[in-house]
């Protein structure tokens, strides 16, 4: 910091791992068995690099307040927490300028580009398109008492490689809009989005995607829109609750396919006995419906908690949890246990901590 210009240099690695072993590295398990055999190294752990980036502010005469930021990072994620579902999120590598004060609310661009290798046709390696999203938001705009209103617009530009399939040589640009409004409440808040988008951000909407992955094999001429209501509302001084409502609608993304619909809520009621302990309720139920093929998911969750703080958001978090969870569909296939149980119950114990 050095008279109001800053930089910021953010990094990030995140390690994944089934938890098995206590010793959780990327090479173990290695060496001979007893009969003197070589044995695979079997990893326990991967690691990754989440983000990368610098952010500058005070540059740019123009708009002192704003951010000048290049590099990888997580841009401006929009979830629903209890859930972890990101509904607006195009987190990847790439440059922009946030924060710009223009009238009422504030001005940000982005352009970010993510790969798609996962569309070659059989035999063939490497990247199969490159997806360019330029992102534009305005935030902050005041409308009445306690609420605001944001504003996106997302173009994502599909570049293929000779390695594309022959269902995506031809692949079409997409533009995905959203828009979300914020209530505050006297406890707690309430949020209401919609999305609209065309070509492959119709997947998006039909698979609880957030954005950042890019349908490119989607049929040409395929949208899909979705609206979501979520937030958190206090219910007096010892109830808190946590909703999401989904509703969300993929048209004519292959062929054979006109219309895939999806459907969630959930609830999360939680009473405080006092400062550190709570009792925490989940109730969840969610419909996949394919051209009438329907697919049905449950799930009841009741779990006793000890957190530093008695907020709905106090963290660290210490829980004690039992969940009954259920899957059904027209051909029986979605089942537990190896296939032999549409439901099955769950038990154990959670920790959580933000930092």
């Amino acid at each position: 910091n050095n008279n109001g210009k800053t930089f910021y240099v953010d990094s990030m690695v995140a390690m994944t791992s089934n938890g098995s072993n206590d010793w959780e590295s990327t090479s173990t398990n290695c060496g001979l068995n007893d009969a003197g055999d070589a044995v695979e190294c079997v990893d326990d752990a991967q690691f990754a690099l989440r983000q990368f980036n610098v952010q500058a502010k005070g540059l740019l005469n123009f708009a002192p307040e704003a951010t000048l930021w290049a590099g990888k990072r997580f841009y401006q994620r929009h979830d629903v927490h209890i859930s972890d579902f990101y509904y607006w999120n195009i987190s990847g590598a790439g440059a922009g300028i946030e924060g710009i004060e223009a009238g009422p609310g504030k001005l940000s661009f982005a352009w970010v580009r993510n790969d798609r290798s996962d569309i070659t046709d059989e035999g063939n390696d490497g990247d199969a398109a490159n997806v360019n999203t330029l992102d534009l938001r305005y935030a902050g705009l005041s409308l009445w008492s306690n609420a605001s209103l944001e504003m996106g617009l997302d173009y994502a530009i599909v570049n293929e490689t000779e390695d594309a399939s022959n269902s995506t040589k031809d692949a079409k640009n997409g533009v995905m809009v959203t828009a979300e409004l914020t209530q505050g409440l006297d406890s707690g808040f309430n949020k209401t989005v919609f999305q609209y988008g065309t070509e492959g951000y119709s997947k998006a909407f039909a698979f609880y995607g957030d954005g950042s992955w890019y349908g490119a094999e989607a049929n040409d001429g395929a949208d899909g829109y979705r609206i979501i209501n979520w937030g958190v509302i206090g219910l007096g001084d010892n109830w808190e609750l946590g909703h999401q409502l989904v509703y969300g609608v993929g048209n004519d993304m292959w062929d054979g396919q006109d219309k895939w619909e999806t459907f969630s809520v959930v609830a999360r009621p939680m009473f405080k006995w006092d400062e550190n302990n709570k009792t925490i309720f989940e109730a969840g139920y969610a419909i996949d419906d394919n051209d009438g093929f329907e697919s049905t998911y449950g799930k009841m969750t009741v779990a006793q908690a000890w957190s530093a703080g008695s907020s709905f958001w106090a963290r660290p978090e210490i829980r004690l949890y039992a969940t009954y969870l259920t899957a059904d569909d027209d051909n029986d296939t979605q089942k537990f246990d190896g296939g032999r149980s549409d439901d099955t119950f769950q038990f154990g114990v959670q920790a959580e901590a933000w930092w």
